[in-house]
């Protein structure tokens, strides 16, 4: 018998010590997979055959400094199929086309598309929710959740914003204060087999979602009521482009009411109104409003133009416009107030100081002009603010200089922006210093060249008059639970000293002779003690003859406790802000100040 070489029996060995470490290794890594990281694969096998559907929370309410709830929520569903569980699809393509008024060619593409969950609709009120239910389809899911719901439709619109169909914020204050009001999603888990078919009797395991906290806001339901009102009146009587008021407390920088008309409707903020149209459009008749999806259609074909796309967007976006933040302005008359305040705190104007007004003031080559053709005559300081006089507040803007006029800019805050709790806030248009000659200058000093928002004036105004301590505009005052309990309170930084006590209380008084007898006497209501300043400036360019009136008003005028600026735009007609705009916060002051308890003199 031939005998084994040993070069075989080495063969051998190498082999039966390969096998041996083989196994070893794949004894080893099995008792890792079992025991070690039994339980890691273990969730994945779980998650394999879990099929997961969120619940979304209920969004905190936005309620008003009074408990009126301005922002709430509503029961809605979401129909959704799963393909591998549908019995017969054509039944289904039937019910939900009928019950959820979707063309039949839509519905059949998402019951058909192959996954594990497919969305046909969401935000189905609850009673076709309900009916799709009933009809106990195999594969066809009805979920609850919550769909925003604003009790009062367009009521400041531009302020509370709305969500969309994530029910996250889009602009305003739902999308400001989207991280306490958002709350926590849950979920719905399914047991299914391989296939992805459910198993029976293993029913459904929920994690709960937690609802968003409620915010409280300064806004007040009945002033803003009030506001809407008096906008839409005197923007209808004026045939204006848009009416933007604004009222708030001089002293903390509570905002009681911001509108900018026209409002839109937050439960349908998809809808153009008819303003926001082109041209073209907007006279089509029975045409009250046209949405996103059918813009393009409503257009007339010969118009050679269709709203879709980017112009749609570009035509929402204008609508949801905040003017009172989002949008810059020549203030006009009203900035005689900075260039007043600065001159006295500066100490280069008194009460007393003789001014003489020709109906104009050359200043270097240019000829500027007072709104008096005829000119004004000799005239104080204190007449000069009652008259509005462009000549005087030019000589004080010239007295101050380009730098000592530049560095109250600085002071008074209005080379920054508010820090108003609403996204979007544009900032100060201004000259640079090194381009500012003498002629910028004056033109700067009356409110002319320059641009700033609405809310940086009533911010600005509000700290010169409160005593001198600048404020920061706002609306958020707390946050609560469902259930009513304090989760914070909101502190916001008094601020700087931007002007003495002194020369705060001055202009108190130089802005009550303004209504009391001057330019702002349209402003006047008897027994109480209003001050305030008119302003109307020409937007550019200056050859297209289109105006802004505005009066910006306080009330009591020895101790303010409300401030209110009213913007028109583009009035047809009168245009002069002492006519026109001054009796509109005259009439909010009617109603606002025995609302709020502030009684009459005597």
């Amino acid at each position: 018998m031939q005998k084994t070489r040993p070069f075989h029996r080495r063969k051998i060995v190498v082999i039966f010590l390969g096998c041996m470490l083989a196994l070893l290794f794949l004894g080893g890594r099995l008792a890792q997979l079992m025991i070690v990281e039994s339980e890691h694969y273990a969730t994945l096998a779980e998650d394999l055959h879990e099929r997961e559907r969120s619940i979304k929370a209920a969004r905190g309410r936005i309620l008003d400094r009074n408990g009126t709830v301005l922002a709430d929520n509503r029961t809605v569903c979401t129909v959704s199929v799963i393909h591998s569980q549908l019995e017969d699809p054509e039944r289904v393509i039937e019910v939900l086309a009928k019950e959820l008024e979707l063309p039949e060619e839509t519905v059949r593409k998402r019951v058909e598309k192959v996954s594990s969950i497919e969305r046909v609709r969401q935000n189905v009120d609850k009673e076709t929710g309900d009916r799709i239910r009933n009809y106990k389809l195999a594969g066809v899911k009805v979920d609850e959740d919550y769909r925003r719901y604003y009790p009062f439709g367009s009521m400041a619109s531009k302020v509370l914003g709305f969500t969309g169909g994530d029910n996250q914020g889009i602009i305003g204050l739902e999308v400001e204060y989207e991280e306490e009001l958002s709350g926590t999603p849950g979920k719905i888990l399914t047991l299914t087999d391989a296939r992805g078919v459910e198993l029976a009797d293993t029913g459904e395991s929920r994690q709960e979602p937690i609802p968003g906290n409620d915010l409280v806001i300064s806004l007040d339901y009945n002033i803003q009521k009030y506001a809407e009102q008096a906008a839409y009146q005197v923007m209808e009587q004026k045939q204006a482009d848009s009416v933007s008021i604004l009222i708030m407390n001089p002293k903390n920088g509570e905002i009681y009411a911001m509108t900018n008309v026209p409002e839109f409707d937050l439960n349908d903020p998809y809808t153009l109104l008819p303003q926001y149209l082109p041209q073209e459009a907007a006279g089509i008749s029975g045409t009250d409003g046209v949405t996103a999806e059918t813009a393009g259609a409503q257009l007339p074909a010969a118009s050679g133009s269709t709203l879709t796309g980017e112009a749609l967007q570009d035509a929402l976006n204008r609508m949801w416009r905040n003017g009172c933040i989002n949008d810059t302005y020549e203030p006009g008359s009203t900035f005689k107030i900075i260039t007043a305040s600065a001159g006295l705190e500066a100490g280069v104007v008194s009460l007393n100081d003789g001014f003489s007004c020709p109906g104009f003031k050359i200043v270097e080559d240019r000829r500027i002009r007072c709104h008096k053709v005829g000119g004004h005559g000799a005239e104080t300081f204190v007449q000069g603010i009652q008259n509005s006089c462009n000549p005087v507040f030019i000589e004080v803007g010239l007295r101050l200089g380009v730098d000592r006029y530049f560095s109250y800019f600085d002071q008074f805050g209005l080379n920054e922006k508010t820090g108003i709790d609403l996204p979007g806030e544009a900032a100060t248009i201004m000259h640079k210093k090194e381009n500012v000659g003498q002629v910028e200058l004056a033109t700067i000093s009356f409110g002319q060249s320059f641009q700033i928002t609405p809310v940086q004036l009533a911010a600005t105004v509000s700290s010169i008059i409160n005593g001198g301590t600048r404020v920061t505009p706002h609306f958020g005052v707390s946050v609560h639970a469902g259930d009513g309990a304090l989760v914070d309170v909101y502190q916001y930084d008094d601020g700087k000293r931007i002007l003495s006590e002194k020369t705060s209380e001055t202009m108190r008084y130089l802005l009550e002779q303004v209504v009391d007898g001057g330019s702002g006497k349209n402003a006047y209501i008897e027994g109480y003690r209003i001050g305030g300043k008119t302003a109307t400036s020409e937007t550019l360019p200056r050859s297209a003859n289109k105006y802004i009136s505005s009066f910006i008003g306080f009330a009591p005028a020895d101790d303010p406790q409300v401030l209110g600026l009213c913007i028109i735009n583009n009035p047809q007609g009168v245009y002069y802000g002492g006519t026109i705009a001054a009796p509109v916060i005259r009439g909010m002051f009617e109603n606002i100040l025995p609302y709020l308890g502030i009684e009459k003199n005597g």
